[in-house]
């Protein structure tokens, strides 16, 4: 049987001439089997792939709630400890500080060590906003020390110590670890209720025979700082998150309904304390079917748990479940419609899919560069398995040269001064990226197999194979070729490159590890500068190796900070910088990280104590450090920052002197006429030494201060005996002599003649010659 199919308007369906379509028997036959298979599969594949897809969304949305719990719990965790880390360095800074420790060992220190103890924890509590106090306690004393942004401050007897709960853990410190947080409530003064919910490190000093306490210092952080993910932070969520000891008590957090099913012999407690790592299971608690995930123990030896309702979980996807259901009716019904259409319309000329393909291909051709790039680059930064199958199918359908079994090296390339490059070449950055890799790619290719990957910002990686010659022997030529691609690129593009290159290998299982060496040794060119040659095997630092902070040389730049020698305080800055080159670049990145804050602490301090402005005083920025790429670099900014902090001290000294001198003037013209007026009087009146008054005054007017003293004497006396009748004797007396004889002798020193012959002749002094004619 034959059937005839015609397409009356063909045009408005194809966009091309009419054509007529016969079907024979074994084209209706194909016809029906494509039919029937096209409508089997669709019922099929909607049937299996929404039970799959529902049974495994559930699953992975069981994971991923998980997965985010464990991740913000972890994070928690690491918190806590990195304010564990913190307390313990605080507390080692305070024990090892001068002033401090005479409170913790002398049993009554003298004001001026207590004064100084107590300003320098409170600079320590204004430091780190996170310290709610921090008590330090000497069992000999009569006080105990206390530094708090609130609540009780200062010297305190134990009987007026409102956290009588600290003495009660000090009396019981050998049931405490050091340095492990207690959580504690306490009132923050005696005529308050409003309570301080903190964690208490302790750190003590029991050395000695009889295990008694010498000394402590407690520090005190507040639970905000510290309990972020726990608890009532959650407030517009239904979890619940708490923390649980090595023994299974509840330490923080909230437990709404659930503490009964909570405590430390319940089955989900043990649950938990017998799995040795992180993990996640279904139970119920407090009546309703929940997720429970729960972290590995830390080092605190604490678990951080969060319980989510199931039915929070599995909400959406019951929605979704209903909804797939529909959706997928209704894709059946259009299903068998479409297929029974398109079926029909399979029957297209061969010349529109040849050209559909011949398009295609085009386009494949057109992307093969990208595809290349984008295969390279996953394999480089390991996003992808390397694999034998896959290496040799990747290489054929991509057209890659690079042989991942043969001897191979990985090249770096960075462009030196990054920042201001991206900011003036931001619309011509990829024309530059893309240049550079034909400039190198082209000098490579010389001697090796090449292929240059654009890994983005700075960076552009070389791949390269021997042709021939094995690497070991051409090291010399290996260096001079990549002088000869960095002199290239910085004559046509005016673009400096810092080159980094890896040792040889064969494995392609290294070609990962090779470039995260590299990497890591490229950052060793913020101390060997733009335009260097780094091999990474130069820089590889075994993991004994242990680097120590100089903590001496860091107080010595703080001293020479504070005592204004800033040419000591560059010296010492650059030397503790330069310690750090002989290891792993992540220690210099620790290193400047610590001396910005440092710096900025003490640069905030030096201009608060000299009543600067601190709100608009300049601060260092890490970030902005960070992204500088030499030594040079960095010094310049942190240079200049010590320069502008001198200039404004000594601008502020210069205030100091001027107004110094104004006060002295006035004390002088307002006190003429007392008879005590001198240097020494006018530096007591001051509170100031008198050789040191005497100098500022004679470094600012070139004048001493018993000369202008006598000056303004002598000048009153003459407004006197010239405007008035009043005896010699009287004048002397009011302007400050109580010896007639010596202001006589003193007048006529000044002036020449006496202050009778003064009187009568009225003549101005110095011109005693026209007097006596």
């Amino acid at each position: 049987m034959v059937l005839l199919l015609e397409i009356t308007d063909p045009k408005s369906v194809w966009g091309g001439a009419p054509v007529n379509v016969n079907f024979s028997g074994d084209n209706r036959k194909l016809y029906i089997k494509l039919l029937l298979t096209t409508i089997l599969c669709t019922v099929l594949t909607l049937l299996v792939s929404s039970t799959i897809y529902f049974v495994n969304y559930r699953n992975i949305n069981l994971n991923q709630v998980y997965q985010t719990d464990l991740e913000n719990l972890t994070q928690t965790s690491r918190e806590v400890i990195s304010m564990t880390e913190s307390a313990q360095s605080l507390t080692f800074q305070l024990y090892r500080n001068g002033n401090i420790s005479k409170l913790m060992f002398y049993e009554n220190p003298d004001i001026y060590d207590t004064t100084a103890a107590m300003r320098e924890l409170n600079n320590y509590l204004n430091s780190m906003p996170y310290i709610a106090s921090i008590y330090v306690y000497n069992p000999k004393a009569n006080y105990v020390y206390i530094a708090s942004d609130s609540g009780q401050n200062g010297l305190m007897t134990k009987e007026e110590l409102v956290d009588k709960d600290i003495l009660n853990v000090l009396d019981h410190f050998q049931e405490f670890k050091p340095f492990v947080p207690i959580p504690r409530t306490y009132l923050k003064s005696a005529s308050s209720t409003q309570k301080s919910n903190v964690y208490t490190y302790l750190c003590y000093d029991a050395i000695g025979n009889n295990n008694a306490l010498n000394s402590a210092i407690i520090v005190n952080i507040t639970t905000d700082w510290i309990n972020k993910d726990i608890g009532k932070q959650h407030t517009n969520s239904t979890n619940s998150s708490f923390i649980i000891d090595n023994k299974g008590r509840t330490l923080s957090g909230d437990l709404p309904n659930h503490a009964e099913a909570l405590t430390a012999e319940s089955t989900i407690t043990k649950q938990i304390m017998s799995s040795k790592s992180s993990g996640y299971f279904i139970d119920t608690v407090g009546g309703k079917k929940s997720l429970i995930s729960f972290t590995a123990p830390d080092s605190l030896e604490w678990r951080y748990i969060r319980i989510t309702p199931y039915q929070t979980i599995t909400e959406k996807i019951n929605k979704i479940r209903t909804t797939t259901i529909y959706i997928g009716a209704s894709i059946l019904v259009a299903g068998l419609l479409v297929s029974w259409l398109l079926s029909r319309k399979l029957y297209v000329p061969i010349d529109r899919m040849v050209t559909k393909m011949k398009s295609l291909e085009s386009d494949k051709r057109n992307s093969l560069f990208t595809l290349k790039q984008d295969v390279l680059r996953k394999l480089i930064q390991g996003h992808e398995p390397i694999t034998v199958k896959m290496m040799r199918e990747k290489r054929s359908e991509l057209g890659i040269l690079f042989d991942f079994q043969s001897d191979y090296r990985l090249i770096l390339l960075r462009i030196d001064g990054f920042q201001p490059f991206v900011q003036n070449h931001q619309d011509d950055l990829h024309v530059y990226k893309y240049a550079i890799m034909n400039i190198s790619s082209e000098i490579a290719s010389q001697a090796y197999q090449v292929e240059t990957v654009d890994i983005g910002n700075d960076s552009t990686v070389l791949l390269i194979n021997a042709r021939s010659v094995p690497f070991d022997g051409d090291q010399s030529m290996f260096l001079a070729l990549l002088k000869q691609i960095q002199k290239a690129v910085a004559e046509l593009l005016k673009i400096s490159l810092s080159v980094t290159y890896s040792p040889p290998s064969s494995q392609p299982q290294d070609l990962v590890s090779l470039y995260r060496r590299v990497v890591d040794a490229s950052e060793h060119r913020v101390f060997l500068g733009p335009g260097s040659l780094i091999a990474s095997l130069d820089h590889q630092y075994p993991e004994t190796d242990d680097y120590l902070f100089t903590v001496e040389k860091e107080k010595k730049l703080i001293d020479a900070l504070m005592a204004g020698k800033i040419a000591e305080a560059k010296k010492l800055y650059s030397v503790i910088i330069e310690e750090t080159r002989p290891y792993p670049i992540s220690v210099f990145q620790a290193t400047l990280s610590r001396l910005t804050i440092t710096l900025n602490g003490v640069l905030h301090t030096i201009l608060k104590n000299n009543s600067l402005d601190t709100s608009m005083s300049i601060q260092l920025s890490r970030n902005a450090l960070a992204k500088l790429e030499t030594i040079e670099a960095i010094e310049v900014v942190v240079f200049e920052l010590f320069d502008e902090m001198k200039k404004r001290l000594d601008d502020k000294r210069s205030m100091k002197q001027d107004d110094l001198i104004r006060k002295i003037n006035d004390m002088i013209e307002q006190h003429c006429g007392n008879p005590n007026l001198c240097l020494n009087w006018i530096a007591d009146e001051m509170d100031m030494s008198p050789i040191y008054l005497s100098r500022v005054y004679k470094q600012n007017t070139m004048n001493a201060v018993v000369d202008v003293i006598n000056t303004m004497r002598m000048e009153r006396a003459k407004d006197l005996l010239k405007h008035s009748d009043l005896p010699i004797a009287d004048i002397a007396e009011r302007i400050g002599y109580t010896n007639s004889s010596y202001f006589y002798r003193m007048f006529k020193k000044n002036f020449g003649l006496t202050p009778t012959d003064y009187r009568k002749t009225g003549l101005e002094p110095g011109n005693g010659n026209q007097a006596s004619t």
